[in-house]
C-alpha cells in the first residue's frame, strides 16, 4: 500500500513539475531556413524565376565572424535572402555558397534517404502559373505530379539545382 502511495505521490510531483515548466517564448512565429548551394547564382535564379520567390536584402559575415559563431572553418559567408511574395512576415530562405569547399550533396533520391531537412513546401495561389514557370525552365517533375490532394488542391514535386526536394501545393486555375 505504501509503495502505491509513494508511486502516486511521485507521479503527481512529476505532473506538477511538467505543468510548471515554462514553455519556450519566441519573438516571432517565422522560421528562417538556411541552404548551402553549389552555384549561388544558378540557385538564386531558380528560386526567383522558376519557383517565384522574391529576393530581399541579404548580408555577409566575414570569415572571422562565421568561424567565431561556429558556422564555418574560416570561410566568409555571403547570404542571399528570398521571401514568399511581398508578405513582411514571410518565412525567409537564406541561400549561400562556399567555393573553397562546397560540401557534398546528400542522397535526395527520396525524402527518407538522408536525415535532416529534406524538402520545402510552398503554397501557391495558382498551380497553373507555377507549372508554366517549371515547364519553361524545363524542370523535371517527380512521380505522377501534379497530383490531387482532394478538392482543388494539387501537389507538384521537383528538385532544385542541388537536388533538394521542393513541393508546391495549390489549386489549378
Amino acid at each position: 500500500m505504501q509503495t502505491r502511495i509513494g508511486s502516486l505521490v511521485s507521479t503527481l510531483l512529476l505532473i506538477a513539475t511538467l505543468n510548471a515548466a515554462e514553455s519556450a517564448k519566441f519573438a516571432s512565429g517565422i522560421v528562417d531556413i538556411g541552404m548551402v548551394a553549389k552555384d549561388l547564382e544558378k540557385t538564386a535564379k531558380f528560386y526567383t524565376e522558376v519557383v517565384g520567390l522574391t529576393e530581399v536584402k541579404g548580408f555577409e559575415a566575414s570569415a572571422e565572424k562565421a568561424t567565431a559563431f561556429g558556422l564555418t572553418d574560416n570561410q566568409p559567408a555571403k547570404v542571399r535572402v528570398f521571401v514568399l511574395g511581398d508578405a513582411p512576415n514571410s518565412t525567409r530562405l537564406k541561400i549561400m555558397a562556399f567555393p573553397k569547399r562546397p560540401g557534398v550533396r546528400p542522397d535526395q533520391k527520396f525524402i527518407h534517404s538522408t536525415l535532416g531537412l529534406s524538402y520545402l513546401t510552398l503554397r501557391v495561389e495558382n498551380m497553373t502559373v507555377a507549372l508554366a514557370r517549371l515547364k519553361k525552365a524545363k524542370v523535371k517533375l517527380l512521380g505522377e505530379t501534379p497530383a490531387s490532394l482532394g478538392g482543388d488542391n494539387r501537389i507538384t514535386v521537383f528538385h532544385d539545382p542541388d537536388g533538394n526536394f521542393v513541393e508546391l501545393i495549390g489549386p489549378l486555375k
